[in-house]
């Protein structure tokens, strides 16, 4: 059966995968839990409920299987529509949900993310979990909570390193792609502006943006493509991000029962 704590059964959950010889990375708010220790401090830490991946498409069966095995309750309708892009599975006992992306992660923006996730053996690559908060046009408390919590604990660089953030790799993306660029340097300016109301050190303050100057610098020098710059020129006279339906948190989708329970706790 599941664990009652997110945080230990995602790590089960990645066990569990491994063993099977099943590619799964965690990505949201656990995924930063484990990757950066200064989460748990006051005014970074917050609530973990739901459980998010990302796997590789070609082994969706396998996928289904392990969390079939494991205690969940598919959602099948979803699952069944959805299932080549995004499967999501229910812990009805502890009311909580999986979402397990395939390849491709897409909310405000789109990432495929097949060829970064054997870089790392638990999470995505630490730029890209950097990227899946940044993308988020309207953005909430938590990602405000775990991209500092980020930027406190690592550093930039220009590789994808145990505690580097790949400050090249993400430049590239944004050098293609004005929509994209355009929502990370608007958070990133938010993020900055906010920073007094989650890291009440003044020398807090000035480690965290120091991380946020140099990244923009970054993006800023990135030579840009011809659609970047054809896009540019439009400007926000035209809108260059998506807004993801709502969802519900867990659907109870076992047979002669159809609760809903809802939630407000973040992921």
């Amino acid at each position: 059966m599941p664990e009652k704590d997110p945080v230990q059964e995602a790590e089960r959950l990645v066990a569990l995968a491994n063993q099977r010889g099943i590619t799964l990375r965690l990505l949201g708010g656990i995924a930063f839990r484990l990757r950066c220790p200064s989460s748990v401090r006051e005014g970074l830490k917050r609530n973990y409920v739901d459980i998010d991946f990302v796997g590789i498409r070609k082994q969706r069966k396998e996928i289904q299987n392990l969390f079939s095995d494991g205690g969940y309750t598919p959602r099948t309708t979803f699952n069944t529509m959805q299932g080549f892009r995004r499967l999501i599975f229910n812990d009805i006992e502890n009311e909580r949900r999986v979402d397990i992306f395939l390849n491709e992660f897409e909310m405000c923006h789109k990432f495929d993310f097949t060829d970064r996730l054997k870089l790392d053996s638990l999470t995505l690559p630490l730029a890209d979990l950097l990227l899946t908060k940044l993308q988020v046009y309207e953005i909430t408390e938590r990602e405000y909570r775990d991209v500092i919590a980020m930027f406190t604990d690592h550093e930039i660089g220009a590789s994808d390193g145990p505690n580097l953030i790949n400050e090249k790799y993400i430049a590239k993306l944004c050098s293609d792609d004005w929509g994209l660029w355009r929502t990370i340097t608007l958070n990133l300016e938010r993020i900055s502006s906010a920073l007094p109301n989650y890291v009440p050190s003044p020398n807090g303050q000035a480690h965290v943006k120091s991380k946020i100057d140099a990244l923009w610098k970054t993006l800023d020098s990135e030579p840009k493509s011809f659609r970047w710059k054809v896009r540019a020129r439009v400007g926000e006279k035209v809108k260059w991000y998506e807004l993801p339906e709502a969802d519900h948190e867990v659907v109870d989708s076992r047979p002669h029962n159809d609760r809903v329970i809802e939630k407000n706790s973040p992921k």
